[in-house]
C-alpha cells in the first residue's frame, strides 16, 4: 500500500554511536538514509523526526567553556536550534545522495520548528530533565546563586541543572510541514522533540528553556499531518514483555487495552521504552484509522514487506 503519510521518529543510535565528531554522525546517517529510502521507495510520503539529546548536550558543554562577556554562552532554546540545523543538514544531505544513487527525484528540506508549549504547564514547576554538566554541591549552589538556575542531584553522580520537560501543544510551522509534504517533498522537522516555545499574552511567541520529549513532539506532528503511519524506531526489532526474561514475549499485533494493562505491569522502563508505548498510544487515540510501529531501523524493509514489528492499533 503505497503513498501513506508516514512520520518516522528516528532514535538517538541512528545519528550518534560513541564517536561524537560530526564526522562520524555524518556516516552514521549515511547508513539511516539508506534504511528510510525503502520507504520512499515503496511510494510513501515521508516526514522524519530525530532526537537531539547527546548533540544538544555536548553544545552546551562547549558554550559554557567558552562563556565570557565577549562569547556569551546562549540559552537551551539556541542550542536546540542549532542542533535541528546540523543534524537536518546531515539529514538532509545523506537522504539527497541515497535517492540519487537510487534514482529517486525529490527534494528534502529540514524545517527548524516551534512546538508550543502551555506556559501553565506543571512541569514549569516540577523540573525534572537533568542538562549539562556535573557539579559538586558546593559548585551548584554558587551556580544557583549566579543564574537562578535550579540544580539537583544526579543518581549519585553529581549535581546537574534541571529544566521543564512541558508536552507538546501545537506546532507552529504545521502548514509549512503540509505545504512541502503535499508538494512530494520528503521534510526534516521537529528535530530533539523542536524549540520550546510559549504563546504570551500578545500572542507572540518566545522560547523558553526547556526540553519536549522527542517521542511526543513527533506524535503530535504525526497526528497534526494526518499521519497513516507512525514509526517510532528503537535499539530492538519488537516491543517485548517480560523483557530479559525466560518467559519474554514479543508483542506483535496488540491494540491500546492491552498495551495499557502492560503499562499498569510496570513492563516498560521509564525513560526508554514507556514514552514509546505511550507516544504510539496517544497517536492511535487521536486518529484511530492510522495505526503506529515500535520497529528498529534494521527492521523497516522487514516492516514493509511483511509487517514485522510492534504493530499498535486502536482496537
Amino acid at each position: 500500500m503505497a503513498n501513506r503519510k508516514i512520520v518516522v521518529a528516528l532514535g538517538g543510535n541512528a545519528i550518534l554511536s560513541s564517536d561524537p565528531s560530526a564526522k562520524a554522525q555524518q556516516e552514521a546517517l549515511v547508513e539511516t538514509a539508506k534504511h528510510l529510502v525503502k520507504l520512499i521507495k515503496n511510494g510513501d510520503d515521508l516526514i522524519i523526526t530525530h532526537g537531539n539529546g547527546p548533540q544538544v548536550g555536548n553544545l552546551l558543554l562547549q558554550h559554557l567553556a567558552a562563556d565570557s562577556e565577549k562569547n556569551p554562552a546562549f540559552p537551551l532554546d539556541s542550542l536546540v536550534a542549532m542542533t535541528e540545523g546540523s543534524i537536518g543538514f546531515w539529514l538532509q544531505n545523506a537522504l539527497q545522495n541515497a535517492l540519487l544513487d537510487e534514482g529517486i527525484e525529490k527534494d528534502v528540506a529540514s524545517v527548524v520548528t516551534q512546538v508550543v508549549v502551555d506556559k501553565n504547564d506543571p512541569a514549569f514547576v516540577n523540573l525534572s530533565k537533568p542538562i549539562g554538566p556535573f557539579y559538586s554541591e558546593e559548585e551548584a549552589k554558587v551556580e544557583a546563586e549566579k543564574s537562578g538556575a535550579t540544580f539537583k542531584e544526579d543518581a549519585g553522580r553529581g549535581w546537574r541543572k534541571v529544566v521543564a520537560s512541558p508536552k507538546p501543544v501545537d506546532i507552529k510551522e504545521i502548514e509549512t510541514i503540509r505545504t512541502l509534504l503535499n508538494a512530494g517533498q520528503v521534510v526534516v522537522a521537529a528535530g530533539g522533540g523542536g524549540i520550546p516555545v510559549i504563546k504570551e499574552d500578545n500572542g507572540h511567541l518566545a522560547g523558553v528553556e526547556a526540553v519536549i520529549d522527542k517521542d511526543f513532539a513527533s506524535q503530535r506532528l504525526a497526528e497534526l499531518v494526518e499521519a497513516d503511519l507512525f514509526i517510532v524506531l528503537t535499539g530492538v526489532d519488537y516491543v517485548f514483555v517480560n523483557y530479559n526474561k525466560p518467559d519474554q514475549e514479543k508483542l506483535e499485533h496488540v491494540n491500546v487495552a492491552q498495551l495499557e494493562e502492560y503499562i499498569k505491569q510496570d513492563q516498560f522502563a521509564p525513560g526508554s521504552m514507556l514514552p514509546k508505548v505511550e507516544a504510539a498510544i496517544a497517536f492511535v487515540n487521536g486518529r484511530p484509522e492510522g495505526k503506529a510501529v515500535i520497529t528498529s531501523l534494521e527492521n523497516l524493509g522487514a516492516l514493509i514487506e511483511s509487517e514485522s514489528g510492534t504493530i499498535i492499533e486502536k482496537e
